[in-house]
């Protein structure tokens, strides 16, 4: 059987995949709470590029290409997509809807009760 590559980092066929994007991708870096459609089980992944079709997150495991999920962008809420790539530990996710990036860039408006200091957990 064939092997098909999935590797948008080393495959030609990326260079291809990016000219189509019209998308501005918006370099960050957040932390965003992901499932796999359907389930309750959260994990964390880091978010690296946010535009308003997609984004591309370091994942803690492989996820399958096509595989629905939701992601919760910090600013716009939960948000359905599907995993369009997977590589080198990273996928990147296709919106289902268009969304507003610059929503996760604004500030978080900090509530009135007293904050309580507590330890920040390792992603992986």
């Amino acid at each position: 059987m064939d092997h098909i590559s999935h590797d948008p980092l080393t495959d030609g066929s990326a260079e291809d995949a990016a000219a189509q994007r019209n998308d501005t991708r918006d370099s960050l870096l957040l932390v965003a709470r992901f499932r796999i459609e359907g389930s309750s089980e959260t994990m964390q992944v880091r978010v690296r590029n946010l535009s308003s079709g997609g984004l591309m997150a370091d994942v803690p495991k492989p996820i399958d290409i096509g595989t629905m999920v939701e992601i919760e962008v910090r600013g716009v809420g939960w948000v359905n997509g599907r995993i369009a790539w997977v590589a080198a530990g990273r996928a990147g996710v296709a919106f289902d809807h268009p969304i507003d990036p610059q929503a996760a860039r604004k500030p978080v408006i900090a509530s009135s009760s007293p904050v309580k200091d507590k330890p920040i957990k390792p992603l992986f």
